[in-house]
């Protein structure tokens, strides 16, 4: 599967959802560094502290590519034909031997300046088709306790598993909670 195609016309210009392969993941990293910078900076706690310097950025950005080439995950891009990458999730596939069947969902992250448009569903649809795709029937991922992407989950029918304290930092150092949630994906139609 090379492209996931999802278009919706907004009051300014239509937003694309599509997996990149590993040399345009790699050629994607100064534009995925600058969504990830803009999340960090805006509060997102996704494993970086504010400020992240662009340098941390590109080589985060650079061993998902590498993960990409080894096929150890998918990566989503949502497009702003008038912005560029606008948004990003990634499915990991590489998993234990004993959970084939599994895959975690990371680093949702859709910039500032795209929020409110639908980017994050569209962003989520994309991840649960690319799953399937790869014959994926369990997803996890984690999220902040009480932010906007948590609320999100919950809308998308994902089923919290619980809350951890003090799981994680936010950007700012200041200590936070994590929700678990898990989806069970039924097969795609024939």
């Amino acid at each position: 599967m090379n492209a996931t195609a999802d278009t919706t016309t907004t009051t300014t210009t239509p937003i694309t959802v599509r997996r990149l392969g590993a040399s345009e993941a790699a050629a994607s990293a100064k534009a995925l560094a600058e969504v990830l910078i803009d999340c960090v900076h805006g509060g997102a706690s996704v494993s970086f502290m504010d400020p992240l310097p662009r340098d941390k950025a590109l080589a985060f950005w650079r061993g998902v590519a590498e993960g990409v080439a080894r096929n150890e995950r998918v990566l989503l891009v949502a497009e702003d034909g008038a912005e560029g990458i606008v948004g990003t999730v990634q499915l990991i596939t590489a998993m234990p031997d004993n959970q084939p069947h599994r895959a975690d969902v990371a680093k949702m992250l859709v910039h500032r300046k795209a929020r409110r448009r639908g980017v994050a569903q569209r962003l989520m649809a994309a991840v649960d088709d690319a799953a399937r795709s790869a014959g994926k029937r369990v997803l996890v991922l984690d999220t902040v306790t009480g932010g906007d992407a948590e609320r999100l989950y919950e809308r998308a029918g994902w089923q919290r598993v619980g809350v951890v304290p003090d799981y994680a930092l936010m950007p700012d150092g200041a200590l936070c909670s994590t929700t678990y949630f898990y989806r069970h994906l039924q097969p795609s139609s024939p």
